[in-house]
């Protein structure tokens, strides 16, 4: 889908601009390092002009329409200078990878000027050798409103940006015109795309309700579906998340940690215990934030807490285009669970279930419905989306190229995702896979998360666990609660049943009128949050 002038942001982009702050900034990025010696900055600029033709997005800025009679639009910039965004800085001797992370923090502390198109790259020079080497390093850093980008669209973005060999590619301009921004639109003009907007939604709405109407037994069943995710979606708002030293107010101030993994240590613990990459990666976090939850003396019995879990439904047709194609389920963090496999198997069976579930389907529905929103009803909408109440942190995993990557010739060694913080949420975990590593970034607010390092440590020792059992060769999967064949597998097709899904809603609902009723008598201990006594 190609990038256009006056294009409306969808409703998903928009709510991104709904929910940013002077404290919750909407952009991701990530960490790049690179080695070999650093270009000059003159030389980043030039590769990036040499591609922007292929993402015409980083020329375009944001215009609102007049009396907010529309959503957004995307305008070419008749002002756009590449020298504003891409910018360099040099760090201080010795050019430790602290304060590397440091500068990253600080960079993700300031908001995306919004008169402006909503990017930043910059060029890190004066990076010490890795211990044990000897060759320059320097690093990367992306910045991109969550408006104009998802993580896989950002993954795009570096598919146009670097290369798959140390060569770089040669890019065909000959055919190209010279870029000429067109004419900043009127106030009528903006009006006018919004009409144009809404008589191509309606004839879109039109088409699926005659398309509908041919094929009655297939429509029963799609909202058949969509009811029962939404019906599902609003259990899960009914049945809040604990609190948790994370969901307190948050400044605009940031701190970043990474952790380096191996990829294959994330497969051997999911070939040995069932489940998938994913299930592996929300145990690991779990048990991360279970350690650090205890260093702070806070009790963690009974405590699940839940992960706000992106998940793409990008497709072929998306590809080449920007914005954001995503849904998102609310993951189960079982901090309660000290066992490594116990709670492996906990997380594999209720991510198992969730993808059974039709919350992914009610999900879309939501975003279907919020697309044909005026502006102001889908602000307070994309609030209830961010609200605290429905999950204590943002955990996103995305999947990179398994190959080396190269710009101008120098070869990218690691990846840090960096994500973003809504308002009431300390932290948020991203996770990106690359060239056969799985890499961190923990962005957490200054204030609430001087010890973030905890968790980042926790990360290492929660898989370390895992591993060191899957390497013994003990598998419990069965014990565990995951799938098998045979009778485990025929209970699970029993659990699955619209009556089992019955059953489980009706104890649920008798076990949340019980936490209501005990919150009411003893708030801390509902919560199950009281400091350890000492």
């Amino acid at each position: 889908m190609a990038q256009q002038h006056l294009d409306r942001l969808t409703s998903t982009d928009a709510s991104f601009l709904h929910q940013e702050g002077r404290c919750a900034h909407m952009h991701i990025g990530g960490v790049l390092l690179l080695d070999g010696p650093p270009p000059t900055q003159q030389e980043v600029m030039d590769h990036i002009r040499g591609r922007l033709h292929l993402i015409p997005r980083y020329r375009q800025k944001l215009a609102t329409p007049p009396l907010d009679t529309g959503r957004p639009l995307w305008i070419d910039d008749n002002s756009f200078n590449l020298d504003y965004h891409v910018r360099s800085i040099a760090l201080p001797s010795p050019g430790s990878e602290a304060q590397l992370l440091e500068t990253a923090a600080l960079i993700a502390s300031q908001p995306l000027d919004r008169d402006k198109p909503l990017w930043e790259f910059w060029l890190i020079e004066g990076i010490e050798p890795k211990p044990g080497g000897s060759s320059e390093r320097f690093a990367l850093i992306s910045k991109n409103h969550h408006a104009l980008v998802d993580g896989v669209a950002g993954m795009d973005l570096a598919a146009a940006l670097f290369d798959f060999s140390p060569e770089p590619r040669i890019v065909d301009t000959e055919r190209l015109v010279a870029w000429k921004a067109r004419p900043e639109p009127s106030p009528l003009d903006m009006a006018l795309a919004g009409a144009r907007d809404a008589l191509e939604s309606a004839a879109g709405l039109t088409a699926r309700t005659l398309g509908a109407a041919t094929r009655p037994a297939h429509t029963v069943g799609a909202l058949r579906d969509s009811a029962e995710g939404l019906a599902e979606l609003m259990w899960a708002a009914l049945n809040p998340a604990p609190e948790t030293p994370l969901n307190v107010p948050i400044g605009p101030h940031r701190r970043f940690a990474t952790v380096r993994q191996e990829l294959a240590d994330y497969k051997t613990v999911k070939d040995c215990f069932g489940g998938t990459v994913n299930d592996v990666v929300l145990s690991v976090v779990s048990g991360a934030l279970g350690r650090w939850l205890r260093s702070r003396g806070i009790r963690t019995e009974g405590v699940e807490m839940r992960a706000l879990v992106p998940v793409s439904v990008r497709t072929k047709d998306d590809e080449g285009s920007l914005g954001n194609r995503l849904t998102a389920m609310r993951g189960p963090l079982p901090v309660y669970i000290r066992d490594p496999v116990v709670r492996l198997g906990v997380v594999s069976a209720a991510m198992a279930d969730l993808k059974e579930s039709k919350q992914a389907i009610g999900a879309a529905a939501l975003v279907a419905v919020n697309d044909r929103m005026p502006p102001t009803v889908l602000a307070q909408a994309s609030r209830i989306q961010f609200s605290t109440r429905l999950f204590n942190l943002l955990v996103t995993n995305v999947p990179g190229p398994q190959v080396p990557l190269y710009i101008l010739g120098r070869q990218l060694e690691d990846m840090f995702p960096l994500a973003f913080l809504p308002e009431n949420n300390a932290l948020a975990v991203a996770i990106m896979s690359y060239n056969g590593r799985l890499e961190y970034g923990l962005l957490g607010d200054f204030d609430a998360l001087p010890d973030i390092d905890v968790i980042a440590d926790g990360i290492e020792q929660s898989l370390q666990e895992l591993l060191a059992i899957a390497k013994r060769g003990v598998n419990v999967a069965a014990a565990a609660g995951r799938r098998s064949q045979g009778p485990a597998a025929d209970m699970r097709a029993k659990r699955s049943s619209p009556q089992a899904r019955q059953a489980r809603q009706a104890r649920q609902a008798r076990q949340a009128r019980q936490e209501r009723a005990t919150r009411s008598q003893n708030p801390a201990a509902a919560a199950g949050l009281k400091d350890e006594k000492t």
